[in-house]
């Protein structure tokens, strides 16, 4: 090639690299200017028990139409993949007055999902007071609270809490347990750990340290779809193992700092800014990946940097969850090691079925890195779309 035209290609990429730094700059003006909410996305509930003697509290935050409607939440994202969709949204539109009469009247269903025993004995939840919010938009979710009392028996047996699968995820935090008290994501189904009704750790650290390591594991794979891609978008930049470790070290660097800063509270970025730039990440990732291979100080802080907005992803998910203060650096190390074990598993999933069998072939960048390249982009550039307007 001569000198005038690498200087072409070089003056390419450079022009190419500044107007997807500046298009990245100008959505992120946008997402600050513009909230984005999304109508019908699952979240998990979140409740606060309060144990006394002999009597139980829960509070719990919760979109209930979902759950009055009857929708499938432990395996869907979002209520418009339900059958049932058009129900919630029919419920949605509701007045707080009519919508709180129906919840009261379906009460005995909803009961039937909920499992809260003491020692082995099942304890009986009534609802004692419901707020649901007015109907304002009825495009977005709407988080109605519950709360529900019940009886203990008077052994002093400590106490478990839980629903049925269909409900989705729970966020359970023991309100009155002290420092150490438990503070973690249940799965559809999962019951909590035994809750002391007086005090006491009810999980030592090392347990705290071994389940968060399974949340961070889960939060990538399966359901980090975009972190996923952001790392497939890392392996495909090349064959060679340098640029490789490179990219991976800035890119766990830098959401290990932010994690860890977003979680103390020191730094904090709403949701509907960090998602849709992270989207934006995958895409300039993609799209340097079809014009060069070689790894530059460039390229290693642009991934730092994508780090930092995916450690705020996961901070969120930590935020969600809550951590014990008790159990606050053991809770923080776990997902950060289980984050680091999901991100190591896609790597290795992606060299054993692809860069083991191909990586060495002259064929390999032309065409099976550049094509996942363009496919991880334009997956990445929907979701910009998808998280920015609809």
């Amino acid at each position: 090639m001569s000198s005038q035209a690498a200087a072409t290609e070089v003056k390419g990429y450079r022009m190419l690299r500044n107007l997807t730094v500046l298009w990245t700059l100008s959505i992120s003006v946008l997402f600050f200017a513009v909230p984005i909410a999304h109508a019908h996305e699952v979240e998990p509930a979140v409740a606060d028990v309060t144990l006394e003697a002999e009597t139980i509290i829960l509070d719990i935050e919760v979109a209930l139409e979902a759950l009055i409607a009857g929708i499938d939440l432990s395996e869907i994202e979002d209520t418009n993949a339900s059958p049932l969709s058009g129900l919630y949204d029919r419920y949605r539109a509701m007045g707080p007055e009519e919508f709180g009469a129906l919840v009261r009247a379906q009460w005995p269903a909803l009961a039937g999902r909920l499992r809260v025993l003491a020692g082995e004995t099942p304890v009986r939840m009534s609802p004692d007071d419901i707020f649901v919010p007015d109907v304002g938009d009825p495009e977005l979710r709407r988080d109605s609270r519950i709360r529900l009392t019940g009886i203990l028996p008077a052994d002093g047996s400590p106490v478990q809490v839980g629903w049925a699968a269909v409900n989705g995820p729970l966020i359970l935090r023991h309100a009155n347990g002290g420092p150490d008290a438990f503070a973690g994501f249940l799965g559809p189904g999962e019951l909590s750990p035994p809750l002391p009704r007086e005090g006491g750790a009810a999980e030592s650290g090392f347990q705290s340290f071994l389940r968060y390591i399974v949340i961070g594991f889960e939060h990538i794979v399966p359901k980090g779809l975009d972190h996923i891609l952001f790392v497939l978008g890392l392996f495909f930049f090349s064959t060679r193992m340098g640029p490789l470790l490179w990219q991976v070290t800035a890119f766990t660097l830098a959401h290990t700092v932010t994690l860890a800063l977003a979680t103390l509270g020191i730094v904090n970025l709403p949701a509907h800014v960090v998602e849709p730039l992270i989207a934006a990440s995958i895409v300039y990732i993609a799209v340097e990946n079809l014009i060069t291979d070689r790894i530059t100080p460039w390229r290693t802080a642009i991934v730092f940097c994508f780090g930092l907005l995916h450690g705020l992803g996961f901070a969120s998910v930590l935020g969600d969850v809550g951590l014990s203060a008790g159990q606050f650096v053991e809770s923080l190390i776990g997902f950060n090691i289980g984050v680091e074990f999901g991100q190591l598993a896609v790597i290795a999933v992606a060299w054993i079925t692809i860069g083991y069998w191909f990586g060495d072939k002259p064929y390999y960048r032309a065409y099976i890195a550049r094509p996942a390249s363009i496919f991880i982009g334009a997956v990445g550039a929907w979701w910009v779309i998808e998280r920015t307007m609809l």
